[in-house]
């Protein structure tokens, strides 16, 4: 098959923008739960550990689900088809007859549904970009922010207005707008087609059946998944941090309600922590992915320096105790995770290569999955872990 280069730009840039639109609608939704926490809980009369458990099962089934699809199926098959599953989730929510079926629905098929939505997005632009591809995921990374800055307050207005049951079902009419990004993902292999078309107008009637052939053969389409990759220790080493940053790093923006309720802060005074978490993160994202983009650092030194700041955020948690300090923990915690996440899929890239990045990436959510199961205990955990450094030690080493 000819070789597909990244065309660094051009339709690429269409690709992030739905990768973008995509990020705000699953992980920003998410990411903005909270919010449904106390009202399903009181709902329900249940325990805030039980109830955790539908966001428990939603990060682990979120990075279970889908992950090898995207080496099988088209990224834009994938990606329509969890568009739909996620309206599923929230709409099939809307009924919420009990616990049970609340794990079924916003936990599983929601987690489902962004899975199949998330992976194909980030591995796409992936595709798309070579020298701006920490530039390019870094922008599409702060999507869940912007949406987040927004969703915080929305989602608030929506429960006082419509109930949570009413707020889940509108929801999963917005994030029926996943399909039709998923629709504007082509494939690489056609889009550099159409360019290889308009550009080689010299090339032989005859001959054209023969090159359209073999582009046809997709990258994205005809591949098997390599679960050899477990047998390199670079690779387990970064799946290992996964699992750690999984266990730590996302526990604060589900659990950030509930903390600042026992705290005493209003409710009109919570929701602003949600938009303060997203704008510091924002900013996080796209300072991180311009320096990165610079290559001034290796990308995986400078991710070694980001997780180092999350991580001394994270232990100076416990000595928030009023709106103010919470809120200045809210901003540096913020901060540095939307630098570690920025850059973390490109880091990724570095150390499996491009070849095998999409069973990389795949292998990588599935692993990392294992933490996601610990958040079920994490309400009164919540500040965690400095542990990620030592794989990151290792790894620069290689």
């Amino acid at each position: 098959n000819t070789k597909i280069n990244p065309p660094d730009g051009g339709y690429g840039w269409v690709v992030v923008v739905s990768a973008f639109m995509v990020m705000g609608l699953t992980v920003a939704v998410l990411k903005t739960f909270g919010l449904f926490f106390v009202e399903i809980q009181q709902h329900f009369d249940e325990l805030a550990s039980t109830t955790s458990w539908i966001t428990s099962v939603t990060i682990a089934v979120f990075h279970l689900g889908g992950s090898s699809l995207c080496v099988q199926y088209s990224h834009r098959t994938v990606m329509i088809t969890g568009g739909l599953l996620a309206f599923s989730g929230m709409a099939l929510g809307f009924f919420g007859f009990n616990m049970v079926w609340m794990y079924a629905t916003t936990g599983f098929l929601q987690g489902l549904g962004i899975s199949f939505s998330w992976t194909p997005a980030i591995s796409i632009v992936s595709h798309y970009f070579s020298k701006k591809r920490a530039l390019a995921n870094a922008i599409v990374s702060a999507g869940e922010c912007a949406f987040a800055f927004t969703f915080g307050p929305f989602f608030q207005w929506l429960i006082s207005q419509y109930g949570w049951k009413g707020a889940l079902l509108i929801i999963g009419g917005i994030q029926l707008n996943i399909c039709v990004c998923g629709v504007l993902m082509r494939p690489l292999a056609s889009s550099c087609l159409l360019e290889t078309i308009h550009c080689e107008t010299e090339t032989p009637p005859g001959n054209s059946a023969s090159r359209i052939d073999k582009e046809d053969k997709s990258p994205f389409i005809h591949k098997s998944f390599n679960w050899m990759l477990v047998r390199r220790p670079e690779f387990m080493l970064y799946a290992i941090f996964g699992i750690l940053a999984a266990m730590s790093f996302f526990v604060p923006p589900l659990f950030l309600v509930p903390l600042s309720y026992s705290l005493g802060i209003d409710e009109s005074w919570t929701a602003s922590l949600l938009s303060i978490l997203a704008m510091v993160d924002f900013g996080g994202r796209l300072l991180c992915g311009w320096y990165a983009n610079l290559h001034v650092t290796k990308t995986i030194h400078l991710l070694a320096m980001t997780i180092t700041l999350i991580s001394t955020s994270l232990m100076l948690l416990p000595l928030a105790n009023n709106y103010l300090s919470l809120a200045i923990f809210t901003g540096f915690y913020g901060f540095f995770f939307g630098t570690t996440v920025a850059i973390h899929i490109t880091a990724l890239a570095d150390v499996v290569g491009m070849p095998e990045f999409d069973s990389a990436l795949g292998l990588f959510m599935l692993i990392r999955s294992t933490g996601g199961f610990w958040l079920v205990t994490s309400t009164d955990h919540l500040g965690t872990s400095v542990t990620p450094l030592c794989i990151f030690s290792k790894l620069q080493k290689r």
